[in-house]
């Protein structure tokens, strides 16, 4: 059965919920220390140029120099995937992510080599636009953003935290890769470690309990103060939103 971080009275309670894809502390007497390794290479020391939003005067990121914007897989979003993922990325390129949301853009460095199924999985279903409209549904401040889940376009509010891609995976962890600094990307999940699927969060900040309990899977290169900007709430009355995911990929 899940769990999920609620505060009580400035303190961290921990409270059982059925059927939600989640992340929760752990103690920290159970977590192993945070590893100072930062995962492989990536965009971080590409220039990202600004590029103006036709719809809503938001400043989006441009792909960052050298990095082609993959080709989407559908025309419209696509949430149900029974038979799972396919494959979809390309052994010798390294890949980025763009979200771009209402309050602006965050640029992803995507660790293909070292967690290639979760990257797999989100890559394909953002080329299918899984995830435009999705909400950030739990936004707890100095934890992390999560968001991904398909309910939250057009379900109810008592249903957020529920849904998922129709397909779940295992855990893919490595020494290396922990959650010691802010904009660490995670995979949310039930307390099974095989049940990940499309819900993901960002933390706010080194949080060293999760490491090796969570998937870590990326990092924020651009857009930090984009993140402070996300609606808080479990759920959010008005939550902030993706708008489009949009994957980059360059030869290595």
């Amino acid at each position: 059965m899940p769990t999920t971080l609620s505060k009580l009275g400035g303190s961290l309670a921990l409270v059982v919920f059925a059927g939600c894809s989640t992340v929760s502390p752990l103690p920290d007497s159970a977590a192993p220390s945070a590893d100072s390794g930062s995962g492989e290479a990536g965009p971080a020391d590409a220039a990202v140029e600004a590029a103006p939003d036709a719809k809503g005067g938001v400043t989006l990121a441009a792909m960052p120099a050298g990095y082609t914007q993959a080709t989407y897989l559908s025309t419209a979003p696509e949430r149900s995937f029974p038979s799972g993922a396919t494959q979809v990325l390309e052994s010798a390129k390294d890949y980025l992510a763009i979200i771009d949301t209402d309050v602006g853009s965050i640029v992803l460095d995507l660790y293909e080599t070292d967690t290639p199924v979760t990257v797999n999985s989100f890559v394909f279903l953002a080329l299918h636009h899984f995830y435009e409209q999705v909400a950030f549904h739990r936004v707890i401040a100095d934890f992390m953003a999560q968001t991904g889940d398909p309910n939250t376009v057009a379900g109810k509010t008592s249903s957020w935290g529920k849904g998922g891609p129709g397909y779940a995976f295992k855990l893919e962890v490595t020494p290396s890769l922990n959650f010691d600094a802010p904009g660490v990307l995670g995979m949310a999940r039930s307390s099974s470690p095989d049940s990940n699927g499309s819900q993901f969060f960002i933390t706010f900040d080194a949080y060293a309990s999760l490491s090796q309990n969570y998937t870590v899977w990326g990092k924020v290169t651009t857009g930090l103060d984009v993140l402070a900007k996300i609606t808080l709430g479990e759920p959010p009355t008005t939550p902030t939103r993706m708008t489009e995911v949009r994957i980059g990929a360059k030869v290595k």
